[in-house]
């Protein structure tokens, strides 16, 4: 088994297939795309491949050692970024396959008028052992 961390990308520029932002989704349309995200978590925990899962909010800061002991702390992400990482979820399968099968699924969220919002996920393997160096 392999774990996965599956980052869901939220994206407010338009979207060729479904190009309606979340805000101006219904309150239906926000239960039915969560409800479609549990539902899928409920049938990965039955199956073992389940390992958690968060959604996250769009605030946020930046924060980066000054060599000075006093880490600088700035404003971000913004929510009107073009890209917001809005979740996480972290898998894991017997193949890179099925992580991959697993990703495309999940990017099926149903959206505005219920029509499949084809986010994009970014599919990150767990590094399992440091990288060997050769000479």
């Amino acid at each position: 088994m392999a774990k996965y961390l599956l980052l869901k990308h939220y994206r407010g520029a338009p979207n060729p297939v479904n190009d309606v932002p979340m805000d101006q989704w219904s309150p239906e349309e926000i239960s039915a795309h969560i409800q479609y995200m549990q539902d899928f978590a409920d049938r990965l925990e039955r199956t073992g491949e389940f390992v958690d899962g968060q959604a996250l909010s769009p605030d946020g800061l930046f924060v980066r050692y000054d060599g000075e002991g006093r880490p600088p702390v700035t404003d971000g992400p913004f929510p009107e970024t073009k890209d917001l990482i809005a979740g996480w979820m972290i898998i894991d399968v017997h193949t890179h396959q099925r992580a991959l099968e697993l990703a495309g699924e999940l990017s099926a969220a149903p959206g505005a008028g219920g029509k499949p919002i084809h986010e994009w996920l970014e599919v990150r393997p767990f590094l399992t052992e440091p990288p060997t160096i050769t000479e």
